[in-house]
């Protein structure tokens, strides 16, 4: 799988933790890299190319500080067990977007991660590139890539495609796809949703039949499959 909801820099010294964390990501999709010397973020944060780090940090951490001053790229710090409310709130003071206080689950962090790149996205004035191993859709400019291959779709077909592949794995029910792509004026059923992801289908999938990444959940919905 190769996709770039975004690209994320887990820096932990912890190999067990770190290895957790980054499966948990990089199923959700995300493109993750590991550092397991923290003590280097801070001089090489600039070069990693990152939309968002994690790492155990402090408020007195002279490598948040360090962060802060040569990169703008979202931060989530990993704090010690039992810290004090107040000093999770120094730290969010001293840089940080957002903290995790250990022990705490993966879920955690994917909610988190997932808030702090969507408020990114909208502050930023334009949504990012959905990329797939195989499928790329260029959200902005609308355009799709199968295999590397252009392939036009019409509005409806984009929309849906766009609202499924933005929460892969997620299952979205005939309504709610109807409710998000389709307006309330549009007077429509929930079979023409179905009809739809036929046709989509039959323009991005090898395998119509079989679909790989859109993917029928019965007596359910869709939802996408990366």
């Amino acid at each position: 799988m190769d996709m770039e909801l975004g690209r994320i820099v887990v820096a932990e010294e912890d190999p067990t933790l770190r290895r957790v964390l980054a499966d948990r990501l990089e199923a959700e999709g995300y493109d993750v890299r590991l550092l397991d010397m923290p003590c280097r973020l801070g001089e090489s944060v600039a070069d990693l190319d990152a939309d968002l780090v994690v790492s155990e940090l402090t408020a007195q951490d002279p490598r948040l500080h360090e962060i802060r001053e040569r990169s703008d790229v979202l931060l989530v710090a990993l704090l010690p067990r039992n810290t004090p409310m107040m000093e999770a709130l120094d730290v969010i003071d001293a840089g940080a977007d957002d903290v995790l206080v250990k022990p705490f689950s993966p879920r955690e962090l994917i909610t988190k991660t997932r808030a702090l790149l969507r408020r990114s996205t909208s502050r930023t004035g334009g949504p990012r590139p959905l990329v797939f191993d195989g499928l790329a859709i260029d959200v902005a400019a609308r355009e799709v890539k199968v295999r590397g291959e252009s392939v036009d779709l019409p509005a409806r077909e984009f929309d849906l495609l766009v609202f499924l592949a933005s929460s892969p794995r997620q299952v979205f029910s005939r309504t709610q796809i109807m409710s998000h792509v389709w307006s309330i004026d549009d007077g429509i059923g929930t079979a023409t949703v179905t009809e739809h992801v036929r046709r989509l289908r039959t323009r991005i999938e090898a395998d119509p039949a079989h679909p790989r990444w859109i993917q029928t959940v019965w007596s359910v919905g869709y939802r996408f499959t990366p």
